[in-house]
Order: C-alpha cells, then sequence, then structure tokens
C-alpha cells in the first residue's frame, strides 16, 4: 500500500546519531510513512545499522559518496508518497511532526508547503532558544525568501509532485541545496504556517554543512543567481538596486558577520567575492581591501586600527 507521506534521509558515517534521528520517527504519531535511507557511501557501520532495522518501513539503499544532493535525489527518485519530508540523520522531529503537518497541508489543498518552528540544540552560550517564524504568505513573500532561506530542511513538509517539477536538489551546490529547491517550490505558490516548533537541529563535535561559512556565503549566492537566470521575471518586478543589495549585499553581511566574530579567513574570502562584484561603499571598501593582501598583514592593519 502506498504510503501518505516518503521521508528521506541520506545518511554518510551517521552511525554515531542514527539511533536518535530514527527514533524520532518511529515515535510519530502519525504511522502512514515510508522512510527511504540513503546511504552515500559511508566507511563506518552506518549501513549495517539501517539494514539491522527491523521496521518494514524502512527501506535501505546504498551508492557511492557522492554527496548530500545526489543522495537526496535518489531518495525522491524511489518515493512514492503524496508529501514528502526530509530529516538528515543528525536532526530529529517532534513526535507530532508528521500529523501536524499532514493534517495542515490536507486542510490547505492548495498550498504546495508547510514549514514550522524548531529549535537548535548543542550550541553554546544560551543560543538555543526555540524560535518559531512569521508567516511568511504575505505581499512581501518572494523578495523575502530570495533573501535568505527562512526554514531548516527538516523544518517542512512539501508535496512531492511539486519538488519533482522543480527538478529536485541541484548537486552543483555543497550548501544551500535546500534554499535553492525552496526558491523553486515556494515562491509560485502558497505555503502555510505551523506555528509551533516541531523540529530539532542538533549541533556536535564535528564539522556540519553550515560550518564552512564562507562556502555557504558564495553557495547562497550562487543559488540566487542561478534562480535569477531561470526566473527573469523575478529581476523584472525588482530594481537592479534592490536586486544587487539582496545578493552581493546580503554576502557583504556575511562578510561583516565572519569579521566581527574574528573568523578572519572566512571574512577574507567573502570580502574577496564582493570585490569582484564591485559591490560595497567606500566605508565598506576600506574593510574589504586588507583582504587582497596577505593575512598576517591584514591582521597587523586590524591591531593597529584598533590601537592594540
Amino acid at each position: 500500500m502506498t504510503p501518505l507521506v516518503s521521508i528521506i534521509m541520506p545518511c554518510y558515517n551517521a552511525v554515531a546519531h542514527l539511533p536518535s534521528s530514527i527514533a524520532s520517527v518511529l515515535a510519530q504519531t502519525f504511522s502512514d510513512w515510508e522512510l527511504i535511507a540513503i546511504d552515500d557511501g559511508s566507511t563506518d557501520s552506518t549501513l549495517a545499522w539501517l539494514k539491522a532495522q527491523d521496521d518494514p518501513r524502512i527501506r535501505v539503499h546504498s551508492q557511492p559518496n557522492q554527496g548530500v544532493s545526489v543522495a537526496r535525489n535518489a531518495g525522491l527518485a524511489k518515493a512514492s508518497g503524496v508529501y514528502v519530508a526530509f530529516l538528515d540523520a543528525d536532526d530529529t522531529w517532534d513526535v507530532h511532526f508528521l500529523g501536524k503537518m499532514v493534517a495542515t497541508l490536507q486542510a490547505n489543498p492548495d498550498a504546495r508547503l508547510a514549514y514550522c518552528g524548531w529549535q537548535n540544540l548543542g550550541l553554546p552560550g544560551g543560543r538555543g532558544e526555540p524560535f518559531v517564524p512569521p508567516d511568511y504568505e504575505n505581499a512581501t513573500k518572494a523578495e523575502t525568501l530570495f533573501a535568505g532561506c527562512r526554514w531548516p530542511i527538516h523544518a517542512a513538509l512539501v508535496r512531492r509532485d511539486a519538488v519533482m517539477a522543480a527538478g529536485g536538489f541541484d548537486p552543483a551546490l555543497k550548501n544551500a541545496e535546500d534554499y535553492a529547491l525552496w526558491l523553486q517550490v515556494a515562491i509560485s505558490a502558497a505555503i502555510i504556517r505551523v506555528p509551533e516548533v516541531l523540529a530539532y537541529y542538533h549541533f556536535h563535535g564535528i564539522e556540519q554543512a553550515s560550518g564552512n561559512r564562507a562556502r555557504a556565503a558564495q553557495q547562497h549566492w550562487l543559488a540566487q543567481q542561478k534562480f535569477l537566470a531561470a526566473h527573469p521575471e523575478f529581476g523584472l518586478t525588482h530594481d537592479t538596486a534592490r536586486i544587487r543589495a539582496l545578493t552581493s549585499g546580503q554576502l557583504l553581511n556575511r562578510g561583516y558577520a565572519c569579521y566581527w566574530q574574528r573568523d578572519l579567513s572566512a571574512a577574507r574570502e567573502i570580502f574577496r567575492a564582493v570585490m569582484k562584484q564591485r559591490y560595497g561603499t567606500l566605508k565598506d571598501w576600506k574593510y574589504m581591501l586588507p583582504a587582497l593582501l596577505p593575512e598576517s598583514w591584514h591582521r597587523w592593519i586590524i591591531r593597529l586600527r584598533n590601537g592594540e
């Protein structure tokens, strides 16, 4: 019997986290689902652990390591549900996630996607407060969604036909692949908010996809450029200065964030990318230009500027 929801979980060397993530799926109050786990060339015991699971709703596929986008696309090719959800192997859901998200989309048949609140767990310094995003279905939705990714990948439930029509995930993107998909799916059709925290993003000691801040910033910019190329009508509805502010300006802001948080290596890489686009005010360029110098010189200039 065809399940209503297909859950796609890419797995790479994730055996330490799978017991928690899979347990959060098994605990769902809504049970009409299939879980398609894609082992993406793991070198630990991930594949063996997955194959040892005895719930018939869990389907396991193995492939050579090709990255998360290819893994998710492989899962999509095997999915049969009306709706699809994406859960990474180190994240979890509230037990009511599927039930509430499915009920919301069924009650709103014109909506392609439902999104909910989430909480970041494991961040130091009290940065893990629960967050419920605002209602984005309004007159400024297109610009708001274009400016940045508004929910993590596991805080959404989406119609599978909409994902397939959008072409799935872009394998060329190592970051922002979910953001690029949401642009294709959510800007041109209704989306709906479930105003509850139902998804949990777990931070841990090893490098995660969001860890390389310079790459993440530039991949976000690249996803924007690809969207503009595929949807020239979006650019026609916004003046050039506004588009530049939403693309190069956002990239510059990410560079400043790295700079002020003392991640100078990432800031320098981002600043160089912004300068190639000839963006920024004179004040901005005073901060960016030292990124063309050796990093040791750049650090000396900062110390000099700070009177150290």
